[in-house]
Formats: structure tokens, C-alpha cells, sequence
């Protein structure tokens, strides 16, 4: 991940799940640029072009207004032995169930941001998710470069993606996360929070599997980077990950560290 170094601030945040205390938020993100991330994964389509969409076309010019942008979160409390393991979810369905297998064996829960059409192609995922007692989340409809979108085309992203979850689950989720980047422009901060996620979900530790490093390289980098309160980007679907896991979590329980929803992480 390139680097994000947030100063820390306490606040509380209410979510459709309750309230979340003591999450600690990175500083001014609604206002700074977005981190590039290529996030790339086995499934994912070429970014087409798309044309510039004109909002509110022939209606009289005036202020607009919208909804506070949606906080960003990076990590969690310091103060407490939990971090999160998040994943980008798409990819094949019997890895990820592997991955989760894994995760429960050693107690451990995770939170699955999950791309819309991995979930129209396996929908059983999201209820194998949830019933393991896992989070669930938004990581868009098509798992495209969502920050250089235009308005319409990145809020029919994060529209359909909802849609779909409420469709399989009853819920739209509580967490969202950017397509391709690391943290979310300022428009899609804002889109998100009108689509019904007060909060963008973003990471400190990005263990970079996705470039298929080898299990023993991501193992390395994520240990290297976590700490309490720590959000770390995996991604379902890449073998070397679900390789990886046994000795993350093992060496997690070592420290004395939990790995946790980031619903949990931050209540």
C-alpha cells in the first residue's frame, strides 16, 4: 500500500448496526486525492471508456446539497489486542470458502467486501459469509477504476452493488469500499454515504497478494505491518493467501492479537 499516515482522533460513529465507539478515522481523507491501488484480480474486466454523464441536465441552476462524506477509516483502537483481516471478494468460489474454513478453524472472523457480479455468479456466497459470522460489504458492481469515473457511472457502481447484497441478504451491508484504489476520491466518499454507508472502509497494512508473491512473502509483509487495531487488505481468490493464512493466524494468537469483523474492531 502506499503509505497513509492518518493522525489519529476519537469519535464515535453510528452505523446500521449500532454504535461504533473509539474508531479512530484518518484525518481530512474527504478533502485529500485518492491512493492509486491497481487491486487487480483474476476475474476483473477491462475498464471501459465511458462518457461524461451531465447531472441535472435543463433543471434551473442553485446550490446543491448533499450529505457529509462518509468518514475513512484505516485502522481501528490502539488500545484494545483486535485487527481486521478485510477481502476484496471475488475470485473462485472454492478458494474463498477455503479461506473462510480456515479462518473459523482458528476462531478467527473476517469482512468480505464483495464485488456485485462475483455475487450474481455465486450468490450462495453471501449467505456462506454471514453465516460464518463474518461481515459482509460493498466493493462495488463491476470492480472498476471507480475514482476516475464519472458521477453517474460511480454512483450506479455503488447503487447496484447495494441492491444486490439487500436482494441475497436484506441488507445493504454496513461497510463500503472503493473498486481499484486504496482510499475513496471525494465523490465517492460522498455517493457512498447517499447510497447508505456512513463509512469508506480503507487499510494501513495492504499485504499485496494479489501480485502472487508467494505464501511466505505475504505472511511476512502482513506480520510486518499489523499491530492493535490494524485493517489489513487481503484478497479472496489468489492461493497464495489462503496458503498464508494458518501461519498469520497462528503467529496473531502468538501476539496476542484477535482477528476480529471491523464491525467488532471498532465497537
Amino acid at each position: 500500500m502506499v503509505g497513509v499516515t492518518p493522525t489519529d482522533r476519537r469519535t464515535a460513529l453510528r452505523t446500521g448496526t449500532g454504535l461504533l465507539t473509539s474508531a479512530v478515522l484518518a484525518a481530512g481523507c474527504a478533502t485529500t486525492g485518492a491512493v492509486a491501488h491497481p487491486d487487480p484480480t483474476p476475474t476483473s474486466p477491462p475498464t471501459p471508456t465511458s462518457p461524461t454523464v451531465p447531472v441535472g441536465a435543463g433543471a434551473a441552476p442553485g446550490p446543491r446539497h448533499y450529505p457529509r462524506a462518509a468518514a475513512q477509516i484505516t485502522h481501528g483502537p490502539r488500545t484494545r489486542p483486535r485487527v481486521a483481516l478485510t477481502f476484496h471478494g471475488q475470485g473462485d468460489p472454492a478458494l474463498a470458502r477455503a479461506l473462510l474454513d480456515e479462518a473459523e478453524r482458528h476462531g478467527a472472523r473476517v469482512t468480505v467486501l464483495a464485488v456485485g457480479t462475483w455475487l450474481d455468479e455465486h450468490p450462495e456466497m453471501a449467505r456462506r459469509i454471514l453465516d460464518g459470522g463474518h461481515d459482509l460489504g460493498n466493493h462495488t458492481r463491476r470492480h472498476l477504476g471507480i475514482n476516475a469515473m464519472p458521477e453517474a457511472a460511480a454512483r450506479a457502481e455503488i447503487s447496484a452493488c447495494a441492491h444486490r447484497l439487500d436482494q441475497l441478504t436484506g441488507s445493504i451491508g454496513t461497510w463500503f469500499r472503493p473498486s481499484r484504489a486504496a482510499r475513496a476520491s471525494p465523490l465517492v466518499t460522498r455517493l457512498a454515504r447517499e447510497a447508505g454507508y456512513p463509512h469508506v472502509l480503507s487499510y494501513e497494512v495492504d499485504s499485496l497478494d494479489f501480485t502472487s508473491p508467494g505464501a511466505d512473502t505475504v505472511t511476512r509483509t502482513v506480520l510486518t505491518g499489523i499491530r492493535s487495531g490494524s485493517v489489513v487488505s487481503l484478497h479472496l481468490g489468489y492461493p497464495d493467501t489462503v496458503a498464508a493464512l494458518p501461519a498469520v493466524l497462528e503467529e496473531l494468537d502468538r501476539r496476542g492479537l484477535h482477528a476480529v469483523t471491523t464491525t467488532e474492531l471498532l465497537s
